[in-house]
């Protein structure tokens, strides 16, 4: 899996405040910590930014460019700030992103295409987005057709289902899986996926939110995955990742991981006599494939039922 690492984020106060005073040191240290997690790319996130964002850009690629050769996902929708962006960048990019929105399509699509950059394009149009499977590649399509017109190929894609909490939305947790699942199937040469791996997990408790976002990896790897936009700190995350690709079933976790990974390959359902009920992290892993496979209702107490 291609690691995406979040944590260069406007939304973050420490990088909001390290924005504000132009603290390179600072951005520095948060890119190498990610670089030292495993992270292939880096996500730099500075919003909309419509007063500054071609300065704010500009300084910000410069400060991670200088720490890391590590490519850069640049993530704004200010249009200016992204070509300021991407005519710095050392190595190839990922435009973060567009989306079957005219204004976002427009903006984004002729600017990967002129700076050779990925693109990530999220399956959203200005109705919002599609609630099942089926819509969401309807509107990949359209996506993968307007990139092609723009001479963007299709693996130049990563196309990205929109991850919705499992607290808010959890019937469409399998719709996102199975988004990915036919994704990969819509043209040759394939199009890559992506998704921002935490959003399931948006509105649970804290003490729960790694343990949705692996297992629902997991998921998501067996239906076709290809990168995920993560925090790479957490080492959990990053050592299950490790697990279902190199197939290290030699801990009773492993096997878990493994036989979950390909039930949903096989699209199977998950057999759960290899789970030790008595083992209290096995049993969490099962009643979190529980909640995201929809077969019990959510609730933030669901670990303790």
């Amino acid at each position: 899996m291609i690691v995406v690492g979040e944590r260069i984020h406007i939304i973050s106060p420490k990088v909001k405040a390290a924005i504000e005073v132009r603290d390179t040191k600072a951005i520095q240290e948060l890119a190498l910590q990610q670089v030292e997690s495993g992270s292939h790319f880096l996500d730099i996130n500075i919003g909309p930014s419509k007063k500054s964002g071609v300065e704010v850009m500009e300084w910000i690629v410069d400060a991670v460019q200088n720490a890391t050769d590590l490519p850069l996902s640049l993530d704004t929708t200010n249009a200016a700030a992204m070509e300021a962006g991407l005519k710095k960048v050392v190595r190839r990019a990922m435009v973060n992103s567009a989306t079957a929105e005219q204004v976002r399509m427009t903006n984004m699509m002729p600017l990967a295409a002129k700076y050779g950059a990925e693109l990530i394009a999220l399956t959203m149009t200005e109705q919002g987005i599609p609630g099942d499977a089926s819509g969401r590649a309807s509107v990949a399509l359209d996506l993968i057709t307007a990139a092609a017109e723009y001479g963007i190929p299709s693996d130049m894609l990563y196309l990205d289902p929109l991850v919705l909490p499992v607290s808010a939305d959890q019937a469409g947790v399998k719709e996102t899986i199975e988004s990915i699942r036919v994704f990969k199937q819509l043209v040759e040469p394939a199009p890559k996926t992506i998704v921002g791996l935490s959003n399931v997990s948006n509105g649970a408790p804290n003490e729960n939110r790694s343990l949705i976002n692996r297992v629902f990896m997991v998921m998501c790897l067996a239906a076709g995955l290809d990168a995920a936009i993560v925090d790479p700190m957490d080492r959990e995350l990053i050592e299950t990742a490790r697990i279902v690709e190199t197939r290290d079933t030699s801990t009773p976790v492993g096997r878990i991981l493994c036989s979950l990974y390909d039930s949903v390959a096989a699209m199977e359902e998950f057999d759960p006599s290899v789970v030790d009920t008595s083992d209290y992290e096995q049993l969490a892993i099962y009643k979190t494939v529980q909640i995201l496979t929809n077969q019990i209702i959510y609730a933030h107490s669901y670990l303790k039922v």
